[in-house]
């Protein structure tokens, strides 16, 4: 039975993740402004059926606009413009089938789920970016890049559905790559942090902002120009590159299964895991910034990323199982626990800004003067010097960790899961186990 209150569109969700985007990276005293405006211009285009290609374009422009600072404002009406202008397009794409979102769950409870958890992060966002906090820069980009990675998943749903007849989570290529970008999102955030505890000179977020986005930017590229130049439905993330030849797996002692075409590639599986480390990683690393800032609501934070990792270990679990449809529950569960997880992020960031001199007096859009006494007080706490720490292990050696554990877990769960009867008799018990 379908909802009374109709889910937003592709259209109406990609104006609003893309709004939600330059929000993000916009000074915080227009975010408020800005959510609201996007919020009431989704609209203009929530009836619109779109062409891929279209949005490709839309949220290449955006990101592109976003690297050179562009204002928030100004990119709204851009990509509201663009959105708008391909309704005579329209007859392309007939079926609602065309315009899953969020990794093709527009309209399930999934898709509810997902589109619903953007606006509490953008709050996190809004508050985590508050300056009396002292966020490292890096770290703090590297949670407002996670937006692009959310953007990525709906021209990937789209192409997958429209193109293969299949949900992104099948499509090896698109999923793989597009999960790359949560992989950078976590590597930003790590790095951000470590540096900012272990150097009195922190890494600069400029060369690595320029890395992220060109990494975006070949995403966009490869899922433009992919089906045109021979990609097929499963065709494997960076062309399968550490992946078994099947001889080799049927001649692995314990294999008795062969592997369904829509199984993860090394590649793909790789991303997960690497993701997966890498949050735990970056978990203790926010918790270790208390130290560093004196403040312990940090750890707060720290614990209101839990949810956030049960949701990549529920993705992890539909993937062991090869993504069969009578484990849907585990995607509406992944879901779930990432709208539940931007909630409890975003109370932990509301919690370390009201720490910090964050009051409703914030949200006024007019400059506040420079010797107010809030604003001095808020300066005065910005400026605070961290307390350093020396480094536990070079950051060589973790990554030489980081590398190996994501490779051994890897190829123990692709070819090791071949000699079970489990992965291969999908069942809700042993899924929710």
């Amino acid at each position: 039975m379908m909802s009374s209150q109709r889910p937003l569109t592709v259209a109406a969700t990609a104006a609003l993740a893309m709004a939600g985007s330059a929000a993000a990276f916009a000074p915080s005293s227009h975010v408020a402004s800005s959510i609201a405006s996007a919020a009431s211009r989704t609209s203009v285009v929530s009836n619109l059926v779109v062409d891929p290609t279209t949005i490709v374009d839309a949220i290449d422009t955006t990101s592109s606009v976003l690297a050179a600072g562009g204002n928030a404002e100004g990119i709204i009406d851009g990509v509201t413009s663009t959105l708008s202008s391909v309704a005579a397009s329209a007859s392309a794409f007939s079926s609602s089938a065309n315009l899953l979102s969020f990794a093709d769950q527009g309209q399930n409870l999934a898709g509810i789920f997902f589109q619903a958890s953007l606006l509490p992060y953008l709050a996190f966002l809004y508050f985590l970016g508050f300056r009396g906090n002292r966020t490292p820069a890096l770290g703090n980009f590297g949670w407002q890049f996670l937006l692009l990675f959310v953007l990525s998943t709906i021209p990937g749903g789209i192409i997958s559905k429209s193109v293969y007849s299949t949900s992104l989570a099948d499509c090896d290529w698109l999923h793989g790559s597009a999960e790359a970008l949560l992989t950078i999102t976590n590597v930003l955030i790590a790095l951000g942090f470590k540096s900012a505890m272990t150097q009195e000179e922190p890494i600069p977020a400029d060369k690595p902002r320029l890395l992220a986005f060109g990494a975006f930017g070949l995403w966009v590229a490869a899922a433009a120009i992919g089906p045109q130049i021979g990609f097929e439905g499963h065709s494997a993330f960076l062309f399968g590159a550490g992946d078994l030849p099947t001889d080799a797996v049927a001649a692995l002692p314990w294999v008795s299964h062969a592997e369904p075409v829509n199984a993860l590639s090394v590649p793909t599986w790789a991303i997960h895991f690497s993701s997966v480390f890498e949050f735990l990683f970056a978990m203790g690393l926010i918790w270790d910034f208390a130290e560093a800032t004196g403040n312990e609501k940090w750890k707060g934070l720290t614990w209101g990323m839990l949810p956030l990792h049960a949701s990549g270990i529920a993705a992890c679990t539909y993937h062991f199982f090869y993504n069969p449809s009578s484990l849907q529950f585990l995607v509406s569960t992944q879901a779930g626990l990432t709208l539940l997880g931007n909630i409890t992020v975003a109370i932990a960031a509301y919690r370390i800004a009201v720490s910090n001199g964050w009051t409703l007096r914030e949200l006024n859009p007019f400059s506040k003067t420079e010797t107010s006494p809030e604003g001095l007080a808020i300066d005065e706490a910005a400026a605070m010097p961290l307390q350093f720490s020396e480094a536990k292990e070079p950051t060589a050696v973790l990554v030489a960790k980081l590398s190996a554990a994501t490779l051994l877990t890897s190829y123990l769960v692709k070819y090791g899961e071949l000699g079970l009867d489990l992965p291969f008799n999908p069942n809700p018990f042993a899924g929710a186990a």
